[in-house]
């Protein structure tokens, strides 16, 4: 148990943190499971729009700090490399 009020604030703050974090990744997450939806479906005009949508999640995820960088760049490369294939 925290005894400094600082220790106290900072078990609040995080806790506040957690709930907001938890909140965006899976507003990610989802975005993402919707790209995967539609590749699965073999719809490819539904799947690059889905991806549309969840480009921006992605890179907010990253620039607050939820997902590296690179992992959002991969994860945004490898969706579209899988869009493009549809195509064909």
């Amino acid at each position: 148990m925290a005894i400094h009020k600082s220790a106290k604030t900072r078990i609040r703050r995080n806790a506040r943190r957690d709930d907001i974090n938890t909140q965006r990744m899976s507003k990610t997450r989802t975005a993402i499971r919707k790209v995967e939806e539609a590749i699965a479906a073999g719809n490819q005009d539904e799947a690059a729009a889905a991806l549309k949508n969840a480009q921006p999640e992605i890179h907010r995820s990253a620039d607050k700090g939820l997902l590296h960088k690179k992992t959002a760049a991969r994860k945004l490369s490898r969706l579209s490399a899988r869009i493009k294939v549809l195509k064909k």
